[in-house]
């Protein structure tokens, strides 16, 4: 996994006795402040939080455990996760983009700023969103909903602060911005190991010429967050 789970006590004042505790309780008190900052305020109106980061970075564990650690104080929360948005690989390849795949000009920036528009807006009914099936690399349509009583919305993506025309215009639309980030050598290795089951030669073109390029951008190019964790 990119990051290993941590408990999150509503308190941190525990000193870090080395790196690796410096580093855990850097990320634990990190979110304990997301924690902090979102209880109050979900408790009245619907708070949606952009979990950003380059690829490899731990964006999925992170937004698992926060929303855990969210219903664990008895607010519900959801994840929606961007790569629902992804034009499918029939569309890739007409374009000539397949292997550009998870490049922003690969997405459905469109529609996904239609859905964080109706989260942001609609205050009754159910809202529905697609959901990004890794085994078939494939989308399918309204998989996921996200109920009335859903009170933090967690969407976690790569490019959601992304300072870029067409997208910069998404980060006014969340309430708390959090960027997930790792060294760039260290991103490497996790996006290697994702693609283990290619052959070496094929693994390390696909990291080196698109997954290292898109957290490059993200890395670069990307609005100031709110919080910032380093896994």
């Amino acid at each position: 996994t990119a990051m290993r789970r941590l408990a999150v006590p509503d308190v941190l004042d525990n000193a870090p006795k080395d790196d690796g505790d410096r580093k855990g309780n850097a990320v634990n008190t990190t979110i304990a402040e997301a924690l902090r900052l979102l209880r109050d305020r979900a408790q009245q109106v619907r708070t949606l939080v952009a979990l950003a980061g380059p690829p490899g970075a731990g964006k999925s564990t992170l937004a698992a455990q926060l929303a855990d650690e969210l219903a664990a104080r008895g607010i519900p929360a959801r994840i929606v996760p961007m790569d629902g948005f992804h034009l499918d690989d029939v569309i890739l390849r007409q374009t000539g983009l397949l292997a550009h795949k998870g490049a922003p000009h690969t997405y459905d920036r469109e529609g996904l700023l239609v859905l964080l528009q109706r989260l942001r807006n609609q205050s009754s009914g159910d809202i529905f969103y697609p959901v990004f099936d890794r085994a078939s690399e494939t989308a399918r349509a309204a998989a996921g909903k996200i109920g009335v009583d859903d009170r933090v919305i967690i969407v976690e993506g790569n490019y959601l602060l992304l300072d870029q025309e067409g997208w910069s215009e998404l980060a006014a639309l969340f309430d708390l911005k959090i960027m997930v980030t790792a060294p760039l050598e260290e991103l490497e290795r996790r996006l290697l190991e994702r693609w283990s089951g290619l052959e070496a030669d094929a693994a390390r073109a696909k990291v080196e010429g698109n997954d290292l390029v898109n957290a490059k951008l993200v890395l670069s190019r990307s609005l100031p967050p709110d919080l910032t964790i380093t896994s």
